[in-house]
């Protein structure tokens, strides 16, 4: 067992602070600074790039269009006469079914664009697809292999590109999980996320945020599987600058330990099934279950991204009053929406803010 240590402060959870209950309502945090921030026309291909204030807005909005939406059966064609343009070179339910949904509800037309209909990058060089897309549509989200090539369509584009998944990066999950953990906990300052699991591109992505909404982080990952070495430089610098604690381990129940929320994912994603029996034996251990929680708080809740299988989290806690995977898996529509408005309009929220 190994473990790393990071903190701004002490090795023991000096900064913690006492969090709302799930009842609190209202986001109160900073007007003033959040009234500033205007993400109209922006790219969305990591979180790395987005500020604090940034991303509470992002929130803000998603939470605010969830209350309008679903809860007041408001009609917001806030996208009308607007389309979008969905690249998929990987499958995903939640991802296709978010966006396409979500920009619809909005008034505005999704087109759904497989490998088989475009052919990124072979027919045609992603420099000359993201100059005729510009000119066709007015966004585009696109979940692809290789992060190179979200970068490409950004450089050559003349519209918003938002990244649907890449290798490096997963930022939409990410936006969802941390408007799930807000809503049940009330605040998101204070709180400490564990993720037991693989070093990918959805753990990166909670790499790059976590310390900015104030929330600490704790990972285990098998030994050969732990997060980039440049993505863990940056978390340790957000970390220090946040005043938040970071761990890097090889224990889960280590980094379980004290723990709010505990996180995994699938451990051989696609294109790695040539790895799975290595990957299932290296990450011996690792599963979720009731004894992982038990060193948890006692408030403890579990997320999972999905698709999920029993070796990464056993039933007794993926079907438990524990778990938000499911209220994790819609509010992957509201943020993808509410990113979506924030980086096509100048959309300000009608509901108070959330408590950061």
């Amino acid at each position: 067992m190994s473990t790393k240590l990071f903190t701004a402060n002490s090795p023991v959870f000096r900064c913690l602070k006492t969090f709302h209950n799930a009842q609190a309502r209202g986001f109160r945090v900073g007007a003033a600074s959040l009234g500033s921030v205007n993400l109209k026309g922006r790219s969305f291909l990591t979180l790395k790039d987005f500020s604090s204030d940034e991303i509470k807005q992002l929130l803000w909005v998603s939470g605010d269009l969830k209350q309008r939406i679903k809860h007041e059966k408001q009609y917001l064609p806030l996208l009308q006469g607007k389309s979008i343009a969905m690249i998929f070179e990987k499958r995903s339910t939640r991802t296709r079914m978010s966006t396409e949904t979500g920009f619809a509800l909005l008034g505005g037309h999704p087109c759904f664009l497989t490998s088989q209909d475009i052919h990124l990058g072979v027919n045609e060089s992603g420099k000359d697809t993201a100059r005729v897309l510009s000119g066709l549509c007015d966004i585009v989200l696109a979940r692809v292999y290789s992060h190179s090539t979200l970068e490409e369509l950004d450089k050559e584009a003349s519209i918003p590109i938002i990244n649907g998944l890449s290798d490096l990066y997963h930022p939409i999950q990410i936006l969802a999980d941390f408007l799930t953990i807000q809503e049940h906990y009330g605040s998101l300052s204070g709180l400490t996320v564990s993720w037991i699991g693989d070093g990918n591109n959805v753990l990166h992505s909670f790499m790059m945020t976590a310390a900015k909404l104030g929330v600490h982080l704790k990972i285990a990952t098998p030994q050969g599987y732990e997060p980039e070495k440049s993505v863990i430089q940056e978390a340790q610098r957000l970390s220090k600058l946040h005043g938040t604690q970071l761990l890097l381990t090889s224990d889960p129940m280590e980094a379980a330990h004290g723990s709010n929320v505990l996180v995994t994912d699938t451990w051989v994603s696609m294109g790695q099934e040539e790895e799975k029996k290595k990957r299932l034996k290296d990450f011996s251990g690792y599963q979720i279950t009731m004894q992982t929680g038990s060193v948890a708080k006692p408030d403890w809740t579990f997320l999972h991204c999905l698709p999920r299988k029993m070796e990464e989290v056993d039933d007794e806690v993926f079907y438990s009053p524990q778990s938000l995977v499911f209220p994790e898996a819609e509010n992957r529509k509201w943020t993808i929406m509410g990113l979506m408005v924030s980086l096509l309009t100048d959309y300000t929220p009608h509901t108070p803010m959330l408590k950061f």
